[in-house]
């Protein structure tokens, strides 16, 4: 089975005045179609931008990135921008929704950029705020919604053109515990029901626990990939 994502001995270097910083140094994973996977690390031992390479935001000094057995580099800016708007999801720790839009506006934005019609791309949104379960709030800005319903707007926003990896950076990291558990369970669930792939960046051990694989980083490397068991929280 062909991989959902997977880097081929990639670096990522950096000048800083005479210093070179090597970010990502060499690094080799496959994430498979329907796994859950966090990445941790200290602050500096290069998830992020590992994420930011395998994500098509950041572009490697070298090696590749195949999603779904395509190349993500390699190629011009407009198939590399056609192929992270088919392929990828994404949930940031700033929520990045648009302050003057509703939620049901923020959510239809990837289908209109996809050239929906305005009447498809509302009936998706509306279908995307119902699973995550604010059907009720879809007139709502950002404003007028929680820290927890920001982020579940961001979740239908991810999901709402059905994208098979969805990538998270910090995904709970402005949520209070409770609110944090609320969306990691709805993640799972999407996990299990839907065998939507997950790539979470996360310095929080809980929400690690509930992924099936966790790869630890360390100064550029991947300093081990092990699966277990998801941890449900209470």
């Amino acid at each position: 089975m062909t991989p959902a994502l997977e880097a081929r001995e990639l670096w990522k270097l950096y000048q800083a005045g005479d210093s070179t910083v090597e970010a990502v140094r060499g690094v080799n994973v496959t994430i498979n179609a329907g796994e859950m996977v966090a990445v941790m690390g200290p602050s500096g031992c290069g998830k992020t931008t590992l994420l930011n390479i395998l994500s098509g935001i950041d572009e490697p000094t070298s090696g590749a990135v195949m999603v779904n057995g395509q190349p993500l580099y390699g190629i011009s800016d407009d198939a590399r921008t056609d192929l992270r708007g088919e392929h990828f999801g994404f949930i940031f720790q700033d929520f990045n929704l648009l302050p003057v839009l509703s939620a049901v506006e923020n959510v239809e934005l990837p289908l209109l950029l996809k050239g929906q019609s305005p009447q498809d791309a509302r009936n998706g949104a509306l279908q995307s705020l119902a699973l995550v379960g604010l059907a009720d709030r879809s007139e709502h800005r950002p404003a007028e919604l929680s820290g927890g319903q920001q982020q579940r707007v961001a979740v239908a926003r991810a999901i709402v053109h059905q994208p098979s990896i969805i990538l998270c950076d910090e995904p709970t990291g402005n949520l209070d515990n409770a609110t944090s558990t609320e969306v990691m369970d709805l993640l799972s669930e999407m996990n299990q029901r839907q065998g939507t792939t997950f790539l979470i960046v996360t310095h929080d051990s809980s929400i690690a626990s509930q992924c099936q694989r966790t790869i630890t980083m360390s100064d550029g490397n991947i300093l081990s990939d092990s699966s277990h068991a998801p941890h449900e929280e209470e």
